[in-house]
């Protein structure tokens, strides 16, 4: 496979059908990284056609659920096997650390293994008592079908195992889109996925933009679900694409995720220093290109001064640099358009007279980088508190009350994840159960479990992603009721059994 053909459809790697290319850039220096397929219209029918092939007449959809778990754990071992070249290509084509990078393989595999696990574990079906001998009734799952599945840049590939790993477990077929920023580890899973000995046509994969090859996708009428991980104006889009076949659609489009301190946190020194370490964690892992990011810090009043101070004075020490050199704790942003977001961003917030406290500016030198920024005195009147960044700014709002907290943390449009730090165990489950947000943490900031779901309230979207529902979205329900005594029937009339 050369760079340019990184179009796979039925088992064979091509370019695309235009002859168009891309150019994937090194954010951290703006260097070319790789040139890969610009896939089009005819690309992504022929992928879909491919799969609609192997859905309807392949093997794949009548594969026993042992042997499917079985190629999921295979994939597992592949991903280990080659954990350090994934690592390194997800830390280099989407610029965070090289740890990142690592720590995304391990990740992905347990992905593969927990949905391998779970189908692995399942009854044949749910057996329903239709209050008679004479009747056998079950309620069985089956695979949706074709499913178009469109990746984000930030989380390459962990975000396309949150649906690859799930459709293939209960017998679907895909066709995997991933962002034209960052596409590059996404083209070595689907390789792995090829070794482990997955058949041909059950997954394809188009490199290429959002328009035209997503929104073909969504509309495509041979496309059973769609589910789209991205931001809200490409999520909606994508809702009303699918409408008109009324496709099942699942979309996770980010949040504005609040991260609550309250000062009994702060009571020790101890609590102190590890609320600031994990504020800085929350609103600055991967530049803050994370949906999840703890981007809104809503801090108590009576220990805001000190909080802010000391969290401006550790992010002025955040080290910046390529995610591969050696000590580097923050890369670049992904793109020279999503840096001029970020500025954009700060200057608004500025202009509507937040005070900056730290960062604000690029540093010298090459590559999209941005200074980790806190913006203090924030309200909710500003655009930067209001709406996604995606970039490295903290805004910081302060509250004297528990129910002022909780207005403010549900204060927004999205309701993706959320957090609560305090020292007192009733207050964090009685704030984390008034939280509108999908995952919820007390103390502590960004962790996740594959056994667990993951997606959110409002704007973030709808279904879920992980844990039993997240395989529940690539799944159809069947009722079947079979009569073992059937009888005639006289006098036209609904039955039903008690």
């Amino acid at each position: 496979m050369s760079e340019q053909t990184t179009i796979h459809i039925a088992g064979t790697w091509r370019s695309a059908v235009s002859g168009a290319t891309r150019e994937v850039l090194d954010p951290a220096d703006a260097t070319v990284l790789a040139v890969v397929a610009e896939g089009g219209t005819a690309d992504t029918d022929a992928a879909v056609s491919a799969a609609r092939a192997a859905f309807d007449g392949g093997e794949w959809p009548q594969t026993p659920v042992l042997e499917r778990a079985a190629l999921l754990r295979r994939t597992a071992d592949l991903l280990h096997r080659d954990r350090e070249r994934l690592g390194l290509l997800e830390s280099r084509d989407a610029g965070k650390t090289l740890e990142e990078g690592r720590v995304d393989v391990d990740c992905v595999a347990d992905a593969f293994r927990y949905f391998a696990d779970l189908v692995a574990g399942e009854s044949a079906g749910r057996v329903v008592d239709a209050g008679t001998p004479d009747v056998h009734s079950v309620v069985v799952h089956e695979p949706v079908g074709v499913c178009a599945l469109i990746t984000p840049w930030n989380y390459p590939l962990l975000q396309a195992s949150w649906k690859i790993a799930p459709a293939l477990a209960a017998g679907n077929t895909f066709v995997l889109k991933p962002s034209e920023i960052t596409p590059l580890s996404t083209v070595a899973l689907i390789g792995l996925l090829a070794e482990a000995g997955l058949p041909a046509g059950v997954a394809n994969l188009v490199t290429g933009p959002g328009d035209p090859v997503g929104a073909r996708l969504a509309a495509h009428p041979d496309v059973d679900l769609v589910s789209f991980t991205g931001g809200l104006t490409s999520g909606t889009k994508v809702m009303r694409a699918a409408a008109d076949s009324v496709k099942k659609v699942a979309l996770e489009l980010g949040g504005k995720n609040p991260n609550i301190v309250f000062a009994d946190a702060c009571a020790t020194e101890e609590g102190f220093d590890t609320a600031v370490d994990q504020a800085l964690n929350a609103a600055f892992m991967h530049s803050g290109q994370v949906c999840s990011a703890g981007s809104r810090l809503i801090v108590e009043e009576s220990v805001a001064e000190r909080f802010v101070a000391e969290l401006a004075r550790r992010a002025d020490r955040i080290r910046l640099g390529r995610g591969t050199d050696p000590g580097v704790e923050c890369g670049p942003l992904v793109s020279a358009a999503q840096r001029e977001r970020t500025e954009e961003y700060v200057a608004s917030a500025l202009a509507e007279g937040a005070v900056l406290r730290s960062g604000g500016k690029r540093p010298d030198g090459p590559g999209y980088f941005y200074r980790p920024t806190v913006l203090d005195r924030c309200h909710r009147g500003m655009r930067v508190v209001r709406e996604e960044v995606f970039g490295p700014v903290l805004t910081v709002e302060t509250f004297r009350t528990e129910a002022e907290a909780v207005a403010l943390a549900n204060d927004t449009e999205y309701g993706l994840a959320g957090a609560v730090w305090t020292s007192d165990p009733g207050r964090g489950r009685r704030v984390a159960g008034r939280l509108r947000h999908g995952t919820v943490w007390i103390n502590d900031f960004h962790p996740y479990l594959p056994q667990a779901e993951w997606g959110g309230f409002g704007k973030s979207g709808i279904g879920r992603e992980l844990g039993p529902s997240g395989l529940a979205e690539y799944r159809e329900t069947k009722h079947v009721y079979q009569n073992l005594a059937p009888s005639r029937i006289h006098i036209l009339r609904c039955r039903r059994h008690n």
